[in-house]
């Protein structure tokens, strides 16, 4: 693996630390560009601002920058603004991987405090935690850059440094063809540079574009023009948009579409698209000529954080959702937050369903956020969006790649799951949303996690609070008049995919951050919660 490593983001992010420890892991050389002009100018880094100007300062960043990336086999630090230079992003990404080292901005701003060095340059200001937040929306762009990104909130430089380790072998075995890994970029306006992406990708052969009807007019020539522009030659199938185009029917179509067009191996299919182009493209890449590369550029907020991560395709069965598919992971997965812009208010809604399930299964930090912020997110402001996102999508990551196939803790990722399944089974994929159902599933979740004793009901009406902040149904009647009869919804519950020696597992809570499954729920206390949930 001769590529650098590059590390990038805000100040206080610990790429020194994480750098040194990285190299250590990879036998590679260390450098960081700050210490290189440190020396260079013989002062620090704040009087060099002071005295010699920011504009000089920059100058030789860039030339510093330019330097490391064009060498091999090292990891660089960079400073915090090295990548809003046009000039230096081109040479970072020439050959090089780049990780992204994130952060809260109050995480940032305490480690800053306690580092003992020099105030910082681009902190001198009366509050630095909003000069922060503001750089760090400016920088977002330049950021997005890179192949990976790491919240380094909750983790030592040790452990940042283990999970880059980690997946930079999963990275070099997916090019000898031996394992298949998702890279993932977030960000505001991404999708403009995903042909580039989709070359560092190394996929180098044509790309059939899936979407829907009501996405790719909003967005599918521009995808169009850009994959051509940067050397990709593309063509696109539009399908009706709906949960109905999530079936063997119109895999096959899809399937006579690249027979028409004789795609190879070496072509890649893209979805465009929400949760349903995104599975269906997913199965039909997972499927045709036994595996085309995928890629997923979901323009929901549910696809984002969820159904375009963690490699899992399927189409549904008249009898049950997903029921017909395979793991398989995306080679890349370009998640611009700019395209919530374009989401009616019900369907973003939908996706933040899917983000309050990771807060509380996960990160009660979060749910605070979620809580104080749900009007503004709802607007969206796409700065706190695309931060939550980051983090959501970072969370999902992390436990995927502990259990890729279901095998052990990816289970709890199920959490209002069961119940939500069995729900738009029972009424045919349509009545409700995906992420409405997965809403009222949590509470069904919450209330048998109380009856059993596992959860106070504190907890549980906390979570109904946020839930209903988001515009979000707490119960089917919240949302339509044609609830399905409890005894459907019930045997739906038996083809879960989670069913064990025909026990439903269930995923319940203890408390915000903390899960429990369990196999033996009583069978008259799941239908009691269902038909209190209708």
């Amino acid at each position: 693996m001769s590529d650098n490593v590059i590390l990038i983001g805000f100040s206080g992010t610990g790429k020194s630390a994480v750098g040194r420890e990285l190299a250590a892991k990879l036998g590679r050389r260390f450098v960081d560009t700050d210490d290189q002009i440190a020396v260079r100018f013989g002062k620090s880094i704040a009087r060099i601002f002071a005295e010699d100007g920011e504009a000089r300062f920059r100058e030789v960043e860039r030339e510093l920058v330019g330097q490391a990336a064009g060498e091999q086999g090292l990891v660089v630090s960079l400073g915090g603004g090295a990548v809003v230079d046009p000039a230096s992003r081109r040479r970072i990404l020439d050959g090089n991987v780049v990780v992204l080292l994130d952060a809260s901005p109050e995480i940032i701003l305490r480690r800053l405090r306690s580092d003992g060095t020099e105030v910082r340059p681009m902190l001198a200001a009366d509050d630095p935690l909003a000069r922060i937040r503001s750089l760090k929306v400016s920088r977002a762009a330049a950021y997005a850059i890179a192949h990976l990104t790491v919240d380094t909130d909750a983790l030592a430089p040790p452990q940042v440094a283990d999970r880059i380790a980690a997946w930079l072998a999963t990275r070099s075995q997916a090019n000898r063809g031996e394992n298949e890994m998702s890279e993932i970029a977030v960000g505001q306006g991404i999708l403009a540079t995903i042909a580039g992406r989709i070359r560092q990708a190394g996929l180098k052969g044509r790309v059939f574009v899936f979407s829907d009807d009501r996405v790719f007019p909003l967005h599918g020539q521009a995808l169009l023009d850009g994959l051509q522009a940067g050397g990709c030659e593309a063509d696109a199938c539009v399908l009706p948009a709906g949960e109905a185009t999530k079936s063997l029917e119109v895999a096959f179509r899809a399937y006579d579409w690249l027979v028409e067009r004789r795609a190879e191996r070496v072509d890649a299919v893209l979805a465009l698209g929400g949760g349903v182009i995104g599975d269906l493209a997913g199965f039909v890449a997972a499927t045709y000529l036994r595996g085309l590369p995928l890629v997923q550029a979901p323009t929901t907020l549910l696809a984002q954080i969820d159904s375009a991560i963690g490699g899992k395709v399927a189409v549904n069965h008249p009898r049950g959702k997903n029921l017909v598919g395979a793991f398989y992971p995306a080679r890349l997965v370009v998640v611009d937050t700019a395209l919530l812009r374009t989401l009616p208010r019900r369907d973003l809604a939908s996706g933040w369903a899917e983000i309050v399930k990771t807060a509380m299964i996960l990160d009660e930090e979060m749910l605070g956020t979620l809580e104080r912020h749900a009007p503004a997110l709802l607007e969206p402001d796409l700065a706190l969006a695309t931060e939550i996102v980051r983090r959501s999508v970072q969370h999902k990551v992390d436990v995927v790649a502990e259990d890729p196939k279901e095998q052990g803790r990816r289970i709890i990722l199920n959490y209002g799951h069961t119940i939500a399944h069995a729900l738009e089974a029972a009424t045919g994929y349509g009545a409700l949303q995906h992420g409405e159902a997965v809403a009222i599933g949590m509470v069904g979740a919450a209330e048998i996690s109380c009856r059993l004793g596992l959860l106070d009901q504190a907890v549980a009406a906390r979570q109904e609070r946020c839930l209903s902040a988001f515009g979000l149904p707490l119960r089917v009647r919240d949302r339509t008049p044609n609830a399905p009869d409890p005894a459907a919804v019930v045997g739906a519950l038996a083809l879960d995919k989670k069913v064990r020696g025909r026990a439903v597992r269930w995923v319940l809570l203890e408390g915000v951050g903390r899960t429990t499954i369990r196999s033996d729920v009583p069978a008259e206390m799941v239908r009691e919660v269902v038909e209190e949930l209708l």
